[in-house]
């Protein structure tokens, strides 16, 4: 399982994050997506700890938390859902249709 951490401030790092996760249990993994652009943080994390007991915990106790003058929304991560088809067009033709008769 993985935990979504969103409303971050922009100035959060990966290390400020582990040290908040460290206080219920093993951090695995902490993973800060940044803005391709500016290099900036987005605004949101994923965290992953060693049980899903610890997960469920920090989920528990930090989710509405005010952190960084923040109020965290703190959950169980969602599966990533492939949504980038490679190109555009798919099923319908819409609008313009070459096989009229006049």
């Amino acid at each position: 399982m993985s935990i979504y951490v969103g409303n971050l401030s922009y100035d959060v790092t990966q290390e400020d994050l582990s040290e908040i996760f460290a206080e219920y249990g093993t951090v695995k993994r902490v993973h800060l997506p940044t803005d391709r652009e500016t290099g900036r943080p987005r605004g949101f994390a994923f965290v992953e700890l060693g049980t899903d007991e610890e997960e469920n915990a920090a989920i528990e106790d930090l989710d509405g938390a005010e952190w960084m003058n923040r109020d965290l929304r703190v959950n169980k991560a969602k599966p990533r859902e492939n949504n980038r088809s490679g190109g555009g067009g798919g099923g319908s033709r819409g609008g313009w249709n070459n096989n009229r008769s006049y």
